[in-house]
């Protein structure tokens, strides 16, 4: 029976006619073109040339063609291709019936051309919605688009989902929190013909929106905590980035305007402070603080994994492969990729006063006194003097190195802890601002040099010094500040590094564009801000085709796009490419706003279809890529613990703020640099949502890595999903989950003093918005049973599992903490139907 199946399956595969454009070429350009193409012709041979071509293939005849002797060859040496991996056995099938078929080549194949005519790097276009059969299952347009596909494979929709799974779908899609009983009960009874979309709106008003929706930004921005690298120092203010993230999508800021402030807010005529803290996206990339770095070199990897940040989230393509050399697949050279690089060398770092409201008023308050004494303080222990020759031997030791090696130390230390330190000591003191001459003041006194470290007298009337200004500065009222960007004034252009080593100078370089792109916008000499713009703009055919298809992805579970990294002639074509165009085309229309492109994907009958497999489609649609019934998806990491702690009560729903440290396994902080410092939060911040925890990238959180959060280190497009069984014991035996489920045991049993069944109901309502049906009711007051003989047999359990103080039957309580684990352990739970 399985052979029979196997050689069905094969029938269609080996029998149907092969498609050039589809099949073939993609292998060979991919496979073959290499060492036989356009750039180089070993053994004089181009497989990207017909005439070339036709001397190791005879048309017609597999078996008599060198190509396929080669390609199927297990002997070093002579089998092609001679390095990497050899072609499957279908990539060499795909070839034989090509050959067999004749070996015909298009009349004008010519792959560097047909790159360019890539449909990604075409003008997006403006397709009118098809005419179907079934116009009365059409909510939207883009039921029109689904449809007429379905019924060209003959296939019908599915039913709409039943309201409650609908609801709960959709409430955890726009806001990444389920539905309280209170709204399933509401919704279950309103029975206007608006009804579902009148809660659309408002979740796309709800304060939570931004938050659900900052995590795949976040992701594409590889945001954390800390710096990365051996040191891992951390990022104290990295947040207010995350905050501002949230606030402009909670206030539908046009994507336009939330792509420029983001990667140029710095160069906007008078930026706002929200527009500087904006530009912490490109501060998101791995800082290297080790004493002995070459910064160069850190400045380098830096500049360049901006470029493939920036190439990802927005343009969808592989800039970064273009590196070292001309791209291999898609039309982006080299020199196109330092082109980019130019832009963002043409930026510094820096660090921005960014006050929360009524702290510039309480710190303005008290600056004059916490001046004068530090004044006092610095002038009684002649400070300023003995600063201003320690400067002047860091700057000889910066413009003389080896010269000094005691010196030298002392830069690489001073550069590892004080950001744009060469930048602060080459300012004239009277151009510094008042805080970066502080800051070089206090690095002073907690550092003066090796000069002073050998006069022990100096030595310690300093550090008497350090301690008196800490001890003022502890009294002064904090100021938060935020990490930005601003332009290098110094800067005169960029070098381009052979086969992208640092260190091997190319051929200077000016900002610059793609040529598959439009032209950038300006004088001829663009910014970043030109190139933001660019971005944005209403003829680019990538940005706007990327960013509909993720927000598809998010909602469908894969893009319309399936590789939504990669929109270049190795990705994937789109499922639905007129759907992808029209929806981009809305997209600008609408305003470039995200909300309005959400609620038009939710409120079509293709979002709202049940998620139900039929038999049919086993085998007419096995990966769901036609969209015949809605995508069973289980819960990001973030909002696993989010809908978890909302079900129990725990959740502190505050907006914003700065990272927290739930407990986590003893030991996983250890693991990195001397021991990284993970303070546990207290009180309500351990119950914060999933988004706001802290993430430090040599040790993080482990429940969000086990489920598949990423690591940060680069942008992520897509997430992977894993099914492990680290998941399950995280969810059983991790401090918070077993807090959740103590506090919702509680909550039913403070909310409902009825029988088993009757608290069992609301249990169910409140973690998966339902009653029990009789056999789940049957079983778990089987289990229920089983808890109490447990405990009554090993009562030294009970304190283990219920708090003594609880104001509740203890005994009690421990069974209930039981069946609650069992509930947010249901797979129903953790999944989005």
């Amino acid at each position: 029976m399985i052979r029979l199946w196997m050689l069905l399956g094969c029938v269609p595969f080996l029998h149907a006619s092969v498609d050039f454009s589809k099949d073939v070429a993609p292998l060979l350009e991919t496979r073959c073109q290499m060492c036989h193409g356009a750039k180089q012709q070993m053994s004089g041979l181009r497989l990207d040339q017909p005439d070339s071509a036709l001397r190791v293939i005879t048309p017609g005849s597999s078996a008599a063609s060198k190509l396929i002797e080669r390609v199927s060859s297990s002997k070093p040496g002579f089998r092609m291709p001679p390095v990497g991996a050899p072609l499957t056995e279908k990539e060499v099938a795909t070839l034989k019936a090509w050959i067999d078929e004749g070996a015909k080549f298009p009349a004008a194949y010519n792959p560097g051309a047909a790159k360019l005519e890539h449909w990604s790097f075409l003008p997006i276009g403006h397709p009118a919605p098809p005419t179907v059969k079934n116009a009365a299952w059409v909510r939207n347009p883009i039921d029109a688009f689904i449809l007429a596909k379905l019924e060209s494979q003959g296939i019908a929709p599915s039913p709409e989902a039943p309201k409650l799974t609908l609801l709960r779908r959709v409430t955890l899609d726009l806001t990444g929190l389920p539905p309280t009983p209170e709204e399933v009960g509401a919704f279950l009874t309103d029975t206007r013909p608006d009804a579902y979309e009148r809660v659309v709106d408002r979740l796309l008003q709800s304060r939570h929106y931004g938050e659900r929706w900052a995590r795949p930004w976040l992701d594409l921005a590889h945001y954390a905590d800390s710096d990365g690298y051996e040191k891992d120092q951390v990022r104290p203010f990295a947040w207010r980035y995350r905050n501002w993230v949230i606030n402009a999508l909670n206030n539908d800021m046009p994507f336009t305007e939330f792509t420029i402030d983001q990667l140029a807010g710095d160069l906007l005529p008078h930026p706002t402070t929200a527009q500087l803290v904006a530009t912490g996206f490109l501060r998101n990339t791995l800082t290297n603080r080790e004493a002995g770095v070459d910064r160069a070199e850190a400045r380098y990897e830096q500049l360049v994994n901006r470029v493939n940040t920036m190439s990802t989230t927005w343009l969808g393509l592989t800039v970064g492969c273009a590196q070292c050399h001309d791209h291999k697949y898609d039309p982006i050279t080299n020199k196109e990729f330092y082109q980019f690089y130019a832009f963002f060398d043409a930026a510094d770092e820096t660090t921005i006063e960014a006050p929360l409201a009524g702290e510039r008023e309480r710190y303005e308050a008290a600056l004059p006194h916490y001046l004068g004494q530090r004044g006092n303080i610095l002038d009684y222990y002649n400070v300023p003097e003995l600063q201003k020759e320690w400067e002047n031997k860091l700057r000889f030791a910066i413009a003389n190195p080896g010269k000094n090696l005691e010196w030298d130390f002392s830069i690489t230390s001073m550069r590892a802890m004080v950001d744009g330190a060469e930048k602060l000591l080459k300012t004239d003191p009277s151009k510094r601002s008042p805080r970066d001459q502080r800051r070089l003041t206090d690095y002073f006194l907690s550092t003066p040099g090796p000069d002073i470290g050998h006069q022990p007298e100096i030595r310690d009337r300093l550090r008497e010094a350090y301690g008196k200004i800490m001890a003022l500065e502890a009294e002064l009222p904090p100021l938060t500040l935020a990490m930005a960007m601003e332009p290098e004034p110094d800067y005169h252009g960029s070098i381009t590094r052979i086969k992208g080593d640092y260190k091997a100078m190319g051929v200077p370089v000016q900002p610059g564009g793609l040529h598959i792109l439009p032209p950038l916008p300006g004088n001829g000499k663009p910014t970043r801000l030109e190139l933001a713009q660019s971005l944005v703009a209403p003829n680019n055919p990538l940005t706007p085709r990327v960013t509909v298809n993720r927000a598809w992805q998010e909602l469908f579970g894969r893009g319309i796009v399936r590789t939504s990294e990669d929109f270049g002639t190795t990705g994937e074509k789109p499922s639905h490419p007129q759907l992808l165009d029209w929806l981009a085309t809305r997209f600008i229309e609408d305003g470039w706003s995200m909300k309005k492109l959400h609620r038009l994907i939710v409120t079509s009958a293709t979002y709202r279809q049940s998620s139900d497999t039929r038999p049919e489609l086993l085998s007419k649609d096995p990966d769901n890529s036609l969209l015949a019934r809605q995508t069973r998806l289980r819960l990001p990491a973030e909002l696993i613990r989010d809908a978890t702690l909302s079900a129990s009560g725990l959740l502190d729903a505050r907006i914003g703020g700065p990272s927290v440290m739930p407990p986590q396994p003893a030991g996983v902080a250890e693991l990195g640099y001397g021991g990284s410092k993970w303070k546990e939060s207290k009180g309500s911040d351990r119950y914060r949502r999933g988004l706001y925890i802290h993430f430090q990238r040599t040790t993080p959180y482990p429940q969000l890595i086990n489920f598949d959060a990423p690591d940060s280190n680069v942008a992520c497009s897509r997430r992977r999903a894993s099914n492990t069984p680290l998941q399950s014991l995280n969810l059983l035996n991790d401090p918070v989950f077993f807090e959740a489920a103590q506090s919702l045991a509680a909550r039913v049993l403070r909310a409902r003093r009825g029988s088993f069944a009757e608290r069992l109901d609301y249990a169910f309502d409140l973690t998966l918005g339902r009653k029990a049906d009789a056999k789940e009711r049957e079983r778990l007051a089987r289990y229920y049973d089983q808890q109490l003989g447990i405990l009554d047999r090993e009562g030294y359990t009970i304190a283990k599992l219920a708090p003594s103080d609880s104001g509740l039957d203890q005994r009690e309580l421990a069974a209930w903490v039981g069946v609650s684990r069992v509930l947010l352990n249901l797979d129903e739970f953790i999944t989005k139907e």
